[in-house]
């Protein structure tokens, strides 16, 4: 089974989220409908701009606790390393 830790914005340099869940295209659909009072509904957070896949629960859910402490600007430039214009990368996981 796949694990997955995600970076959410609400647009380029916009407010972040990180979560980690089994099922990206599931639980980012959850976010984009607002489904779960939450963070990311609260404030528009529905944009998939970054992801990693891990075999491991325990690997997803400490990369997950690690980038919570992350200050702003290195996520941020995690995100810019793989994509660089901040492309919603949801419509690709979908396909």
């Amino acid at each position: 089974m796949a694990y997955y830790v995600y970076l959410l914005a609400s647009g380029k340099h916009g407010t972040l989220y990180v979560g980690v869940t089994s099922d990206l295209v599931r639980r980012v659909h959850e976010h984009r409908i607002k489904a779960v009072p939450s963070f990311p509904s609260r404030y528009g957070v529905e944009h998939l701009v970054w992801f990693e896949i891990y075999d491991d629960a325990l690997a997803a859910i400490a990369r997950e606790k690690q980038l919570k402490k992350w200050r702003r600007d290195w996520k941020v430039r995690l995100i810019e390393e793989q994509n660089p214009e901040w492309i919603d990368l949801f419509p690709g996981i979908t396909n």
